[in-house]
């Protein structure tokens, strides 16, 4: 079977970043400048498209066929924009992605940080983005440049023979890191979820491209109304300016502020009775809602059809698996909580804003109505489902914490056994000692995967009516309810750091800890194993020995982690976690339905009206997994016009 490297440099109007390769494609002038391409072991040639030259039939007919492999690093960005090129479907099972393969092995996810991470001696050539800012983008019209929107070969000849150098560089290297990865192959399993994810993408999701066209319009209109009712308050010229806000509210307060971000805002709205400074406090927070900018990003990535495409990005978290979101970030979308949803939506859609401002907090509305903006094809509806406490069940089913098991077997309530577990009575929600279950409830979200009082408080206990001073007995107290979790922290632990000196262990569940080719790898029970890159053990700021690896910190910088049982415990159960999902989601396009989109722990079907039924749905997600015998999974699911949370 012959493989395929491929590399392209491509020109289009549309902002890459903000828009995605879907619609960066779609738009009319897009074009293909240059392909370099290799087969096998071949030397790398280069096809300048923009100066004339086109593909050899050899290439084109290996292109289409379903016995080459075509690879390429994010060959998502290749896959695409070929397949709008040249007006053919690019199927995703005749296509292996480099970066993926990279992301499962704990590497950075671009080209050249996992070059520079592995040390090759092939890099990426690094005068290669001057020139995509050259020749790949618009360039602004100027007397000097003679008024042109676009720069071509011809303007700069030198810069292109450097352009096509880039290109075929980048094909050497994509090479030499898919044979220095070809030890660890990706497993057959991963391959084919790739290959579904792609599909996934590639089908998208549709916009209500009217109602989020309002909705940007209601915000600006709300944010012009608080601005010129904060400078009239006020008198700054800019209430926008944290400077100059950050004067007028000391001045005010005859006390130093040292920030004005949102929780400093919220802070002083509570506590101070000065009625004006209340007002321009709530208009800086009604000005500085960011949310609704992703009404924004729907219609700045959306499609000629109307639909957003890929917007799932496949083992997008680093360390479990987990899919991240681009372009609108779905897994961050404000929560709905009105009653009247469906109104206020057909508010927006109908444009009276005059009605809307008059029913509604502009800007919290429009953040809650974010989520309804989705929609389904025509004819269709949603069909949303998602797993029921999902990690609290697999960190029990993990640890074999059987009070816990029988919790969920008796379809219980977690939050209310553990706050019973913790005090020692019976909780019943909105019943008997009915209070104490926020108490478990923040203790089960904070506390899981060795978190202390530091935990808690991230989580907003305070905010929520604990007192500092029952932090650490709420810690104490979940730890004692929980002793095969907190024993399971301290198993994993012991576990690494016996396999990083050269001894692999095997625990509960069948997990794995081994060391191979300086990756420190944990094999879940599913047959796919987290990577720790270069793993060590050095000494932690407390003089403790501690487990350190290799990873991308702060998105971008590639640098030396701590971690520990706790965490590593959150990292099985979360990669557990995407496991299942995977599972669901392979069953159900399986079956013929339709993932539009998932969100964490929730997959989002466009079902045809009058087909299958939401039980249904909910059915095939809790069905038994093959690896992981005795799991009680369950899944709840319900039907809507538009993508919501039930």
């Amino acid at each position: 079977m012959r493989e395929l490297s491929i590399d392209i440099e491509t020109y289009s109007s549309v902002d890459l970043l903000k828009s995605g390769v879907y619609a960066y494609a779609d738009a009319p002038d897009f074009t293909i400048l240059l392909l370099a391409y290799a087969f096998d072991n071949e030397d790398v040639r280069i096809i300048d498209l923009a100066n004339g030259e086109t593909l050899p039939d050899d290439l084109l007919c290996e292109l289409v066929k379903d016995s080459t492999i075509k690879t390429a690093f994010n060959a998502n960005f290749e896959r695409t924009c070929l397949s709008r090129f040249l007006n053919l479907p690019m199927p995703p099972e005749q296509w292996k992605c480099t970066m993926v393969h990279a992301l499962e092995l704990g590497l950075p996810g671009s080209l050249a940080g996992v070059a520079d991470a592995l040390g090759l001696a092939e890099q990426k050539d690094t005068k290669g983005k001057a020139c995509i800012n050259y020749f790949s983008k618009p360039c602004k019209p100027t007397k000097t440049n003679g008024g042109r929107i676009r720069n071509l070969p011809c303007h700069n000849p030198e810069k292109w023979e450097i352009f096509q150098e880039y290109c075929k560089q980048d094909v050497v290297v994509e090479r030499e890191i898919k044979r220095k990865l070809s030890r660890f192959p990706l497993s057959m399993n991963e391959q084919r979820l790739w290959e579904c994810d792609q599909r996934i993408n590639d089908r998208g999701v549709r916009v209500d491209t009217n109602m989020a066209k309002r909705a940007v319009d209601f915000s600006e209109q709300q944010k012009k109304q608080c601005f010129e009712e904060a400078a009239r308050l006020t008198g700054i010229e800019n209430p926008n300016s944290v400077t100059q806000l950050k004067d007028w509210v000391e001045n005010r307060t005859n006390e130093l502020v040292d920030s004005l971000d949102k929780k400093a805002v919220e802070q002083l709205i509570q506590s101070n009775n000065d009625l004006l400074l209340k007002r321009v406090l709530i208009l800086k927070k009604r000005m500085s809602k960011t949310s609704n900018k992703k009404y924004d990003a729907m219609l700045q990535s959306v499609c000629g059809d109307g639909r957003i495409r890929g917007v799932m990005q496949f083992y997008g978290a680093n360390r479990t698996g987990r899919w991240a979101s681009r372009l609108v970030q779905l897994q961050n979308l404000p929560q709905n909580h009105l009653r009247d949803l469906d109104i206020a939506r057909q508010t927006v859609c109908d444009g009276d804003y005059e009605m809307f401002e008059m029913l509604y907090d502009v800007p919290d509305t429009l953040s809650e109505l974010i989520r309804t903006a989705l929609i389904p094809s025509k004819n269709r509806r949603f069909i949303v489902s998602d797993f029921s406490a999902i990690e609290a069940r697999v960190i029990a089913y993990l640890a074999q914490e059987n009070w816990r098991l029988e919790v969920f077997e008796n379809g219980g309530d977690i939050y209310c056994a553990s706050a019973s577990q913790m005090f020692g009575v019976p909780v019943v929600k909105h019943g008997i000692n009915g209070h104490l279950r926020q108490k478990g409830k923040i203790a089960e979200l904070a506390l899981g995967y060795g978190g202390s009082v530091g935990a808690l408080k991230s989580m907003g206990a305070l905010e929520m009516g604990l007192k500092e001073e029952e932090l650490q007995p709420l810690v104490d107290a979940w730890r004692k309810s929980n002793p095969k979790i907190t024993t399971f922290w301290k198993e994993c632990e012991k576990a690494a750091f016996a396999a990083i000196n050269g001894n692999p262990q095997k625990i509960k569940c069948g997990i794995t800890f081994y060391k191979l080719s300086g990756i420190l790898f944990i094999g879940l029970p599913s047959g796919r194993a987290l990577a720790y890159a270069k793993p060590q053990i050095r000494e932690n700021r407390f003089g403790s020995p501690s487990i350190t690896y290799m990873g991308v910190q702060n998105r971008s910088a590639w640098a030396r982690i701590e971690t520990w049982g706790g965490k590593l415990v959150e990292n099985i159960v979360q990669g557990f976690a995407r496991d299942c999902l995977a599972e669901s989601i392979i069953r159900l396009e399986n079956r013929g339905f339709e993932v539009n989109f998932h969100v964490h722990d929730e997959v989002i079907l466009d079902v045809p009206i009058g087909v299958s039924s939401a039980k249904e749905i909910a059915d095939i997600m809790g069905e038994p997994i093959e690896w992981a015998k005795g799991l009680n999974l369950q899944a709840e699911a319900y039907e809507t016009p538009f993508y919501k949370k039930d």
